[in-house]
């Protein structure tokens, strides 16, 4: 089956959200998620991307995103497929694997 490349997206800060305190922080839950991905699919291709918050980015869709996560009390991190949120302050990984399967990635 043809399946499209995945870009997830992990927006967060280097301080952790105050309602997330026992929490991990942004950028280790973007490490453990890039590495259970990979583990779960392991010759799939998908693209895993770390957004942080506070900086500009090349892409505004990135810049604008990540400014609603600030505006909107979003607690992040905050996990995005496709433009959708599929995470947020503690995503889930059966959620996110749950969403990679709808656009034909399957665990091996």
């Amino acid at each position: 089956m043809n399946r499209k490349n995945l870009e997830i997206e992990v927006y967060g800060a280097e301080v952790v959200c105050p309602s997330c305190v026992n929490l991990p922080s942004s950028k280790e839950t973007y490490e453990w998620l890039q590495a259970a991905l990979s583990r779960k699919f392991p010759s799939q291709p998908f693209t895993i991307s770390y957004i942080d918050i506070h900086q500009e980015h090349e892409e505004e869709t990135k810049t604008a995103f990540a400014k609603r996560v600030i505006e909107e009390d979003l607690f992040y991190p905050v996990v995005v497929i496709e433009n959708k949120i599929v995470g947020e302050g503690n995503p889930k990984l059966k959620t996110i694997v749950a969403e990679m399967e709808k656009y034909g990635y399957r665990v091996e």
